[in-house]
């Protein structure tokens, strides 16, 4: 695995766990901005800084607890399919779980992990996951 690849997984996963426990700004700290995300409904969001990542999130973990009965999403794979010297694209399959860790939700992601300024950070995510189902 070359370094770029291990610095995108890490940086992909240290973001997981910062959106696992609701830590916003952690999240933030490893991503880069504009963040684009596609939704499996094909509608794109577009976060211009992190002010606007914040304020889309502020009640996104409290909700989706509420809605869904969530509590933390697994990654159960994470591939590289693509890399060069500052940009890996990782397929990711990932699974949405309840607190007793009951699997409620397996759905396949599309993340690109830049380098910008020395730094690794998530960019661009697009996934299969509908909210509706």
């Amino acid at each position: 695995m070359t370094d770029q690849v291990q610095e995108a997984i890490s940086t992909a996963n240290e973001w997981n766990d910062a959106f696992n426990v609701g830590d916003v700004e952690t999240c933030i700290s490893h991503m880069h901005f504009p963040h684009l995300r596609l939704s499996g409904k094909n509608e794109f969001e577009s976060f211009k800084d992190p002010d606007a990542y914040r304020d889309r999130h502020k009640n996104s973990f409290k909700m989706l607890r509420e809605k869904e009965g969530w509590h933390h999403t697994t990654s159960l794979s994470v591939d590289a399919v693509q890399m060069g010297a500052e940009k890996v694209h990782l397929t990711i399959r990932q699974s949405r779980r309840h607190e007793d860790g009951t699997e409620y939700k397996v759905f396949d992601t599309f993340w690109i992990i830049t380098k910008i300024d020395g730094r690794w950070g998530l960019q661009f995510r697009s996934s299969f996951l509908d909210a509706r189902g």
